[in-house]
């Protein structure tokens, strides 16, 4: 299967990229399924919206800055290059870092539970993430390296994984399973670690698959950063785990 047309129409003389519309598309799905959900965690459809329209911005700014700074040489000295996004070039972990971080600080400002909000926020941008990535098929890119699989996506007229499918297919799934802990989450914070857990352990299988890579030296950097994250969110989700449970013996006790 070769990638259709990346333009979808054209307004104005103005072309309107697939892979826009597909991650704005993805962006309105996780907005609406957090107001949705907003009152299981506490939350209100206006306070979700007030995070989004900061921390979306937040986001994209974050994915352009993290992109270009992986490919500094390439950037260097031209500002036009550097704020062309059109032109191509957002890094999903920049995004998330972003993203979540402005959530963080509203949170601290706003006085309202950040790990209650991360776990309101978690599936929902994981089906934003398995919409979006389909924009990679319709630009041709962030694809495998040759393969001759049934599945495979013919670009330059070579089959190819379709990477940006394992990605789209296992945030779905990732998605379900996020909510189906959600809505029986024994501590906060345990559905967005899991979230961080899960996705990064598949980020890193199919990072090893893909012919564009960022790069940290001789290391793939999303590799190295999926890595991190498991790390630091696997000792996170023990830690909290552990506090949950001491904390609902210390209750019962006093119950008693």
């Amino acid at each position: 299967m070769s990638a259709p047309d990346p333009v979808a129409f054209t307004i104005f003389n103005i072309d309107i990229m697939w892979y826009a519309i597909l991650i704005t598309s993805g962006v309105i799905l996780a907005a609406f399924i957090c107001c949705r959900r907003a009152e299981k965690h506490d939350l209100t459809s206006d306070n979700v919206l007030n995070f989004v329209i900061i921390c979306v911005p937040a986001a994209i700014i974050g994915a352009r800055l993290y992109y270009v700074l992986f490919n500094w040489s390439y950037y260097s000295g031209d500002l036009m290059k550097i704020i062309n996004t059109r032109a191509g070039g957002l890094a999903i972990h920049g995004g998330l870092i972003f993203g979540f971080g402005a959530a963080v600080i509203l949170c601290i400002i706003w006085k309202i539970r950040p790990l209650n909000v991360m776990d309101l926020a978690a599936p929902c941008v994981a089906v934003a993430q398995s919409i979006g990535r389909w924009g990679n098929f319709f630009n041709s890119e962030a694809h495998g390296g040759p393969c001759d699989l049934p599945w495979a996506i013919i670009v330059d007229g070579q089959k190819v994984h379709p990477t940006f499918l394992y990605e789209s297919l296992w945030c779905l799934l990732l998605f379900f399973v996020l909510i189906y802990v959600d809505n029986r989450r024994k501590f906060e914070g345990q559905t967005f670690l899991l979230y961080g857990i899960l996705y990064s352990a598949e980020r890193f299988f199919v990072e090893g698959l893909r012919t564009d890579s960022l790069m940290i030296g001789p290391f793939k950097q999303a590799q190295v950063i999926s890595i991190t994250i498991i790390i630091v969110c696997a000792v996170a989700y023990a830690v909290l785990y552990k506090q949950s449970k001491h904390t609902k013996t210390t209750t019962t006790k006093q119950g008693e």
